[in-house]
């Protein structure tokens, strides 16, 4: 079998890659961190574009990556396959490079219910163990058939006595009916992480805006208590959305954090409220919320997390009618098993 070379610009990091083997595998397993989310060709967030050389594309959904892109040069780095040596552009996360990843089993210590359809899972390690990531990453649970689910975790690495997940009901869905139904405290399960490139880049001095729909609220929490709990003055804004007031399941959180510290504001928009929900806030999209309050992104970074179309919607918009620079848009897309069943 013969390796391929993939030169990484602007870094100029170097690697090789296997036949066969895509680009974001090899890059991992040697220690380099581009950035990643579903490994799956689902999300988009591994996208970069090839300046030399060709790819086998893989198999991936069309929305991660259109044609149109496509003909632009970009590919999803975590389904193409080197064909020849290659040179391409994508950026390189210093920060989580030394970050462990490892499979750990894991105790549910607690469940938290707080909405009808959220759960909070509170995972207790065992003793000896401690978990190091970033705030924003995720874990993967190891399934007995074979599969995983993956979470990002709503606690800060500073407040790690027990590992938080938001679970929102999927009904049909395999893993949260079980979550729902069948889990009980004190229940075993398998993880590995930390996973993820959805983390704070804190080289930066731009402000802030937060954008989360419904469990997307997860990470972004941990982002948010990490800031404030090391000092970090940056101007921040969160934009929660949800269908309902109730999908904002914890509202006064970020209610407090408003009220506490002068640097941060917190907007809650809701999109389909009902007559008996008495919602006096903003209504819509979220995403079109904070288009309505920055018409120009220029100058910031902009922190996305939830379903696919909010954060599809939040990247083209923000770019392309806000200035947003391109690279200043992190996002963790929650693509669920039926996305990932839908790649063609």
């Amino acid at each position: 079998m013969s390796n391929f070379s993939v030169t990484v610009l602007p870094s100029k990091v170097q690697f090789e890659v296997a036949e066969g083997e895509a680009v974001l595998t090899a890059a991992l397993r040697q220690g380099y961190i581009l950035p990643y989310g579903c490994k799956n060709g689902a999300c988009g967030t591994c996208k970069g574009k090839l300046v030399e050389g060709r790819v086998d594309y893989g198999v991936y959904q069309k929305k991660a990556l259109p044609d149109f892109e496509r003909e632009q040069g970009k590919a999803l780095f975590c389904q193409a396959k080197p064909l020849t040596d290659l040179v391409v552009e994508a950026r390189t996360v210093g920060a989580a490079k030394g970050i462990q990843i490892k499979t750990l089993p894991c105790r549910i210590q607690k469940m938290e219910r707080l909405a009808d359809d959220v759960i909070v899972l509170h995972l207790k390690l065992p003793a000896n163990e401690r978990l190091q990531f970033l705030a924003g990453q995720f874990i993967e649970f190891l399934l007995k058939d074979g599969s995983r689910r993956s979470f990002s975790m709503g606690n800060a690495p500073h407040d790690s006595e027990f590992l938080q997940l938001h679970v929102r009901h999927m009904p049909g869905g395999q893993f949260t009916d079980h979550v729902f139904g069948k889990m009980k405290e004190r229940d075993i399960l398998r993880f590995e992480g930390p996973l993820g490139t959805f983390f704070l880049r804190e080289e930066s001095e731009k402000p802030i805006v937060f954008v989360a729909s419904g469990t997307g609220f997860a990470p972004i929490k941990a982002i948010i208590e990490h800031c404030l709990h090391d000092g970090i003055t940056r101007p921040m804004t969160l934009y929660w959305g949800g269908r309902r007031p109730k999908d904002l399941y914890l509202n006064e959180l970020p209610l407090r954090w408003a009220a506490e510290h002068a640097g941060f504001n917190y907007v809650p928009v809701i999109s389909d409220a009902l007559p008996e929900d008495e919602w006096r806030g903003r209504t819509g999209f979220v995403h079109r919320a904070v288009m309505e309050d920055y018409p120009d992104l220029s100058g910031y970074q902009v922190y996305a997390c939830g379903v696919p179309i909010m954060v599809d919607s939040a990247r083209r918009d923000f770019i392309a009618e806000c200035r947003l620079p391109e690279d200043e848009f992190y996002a963790d897309s929650f693509t669920t098993q039926a996305d990932i069943a839908g790649v063609a």
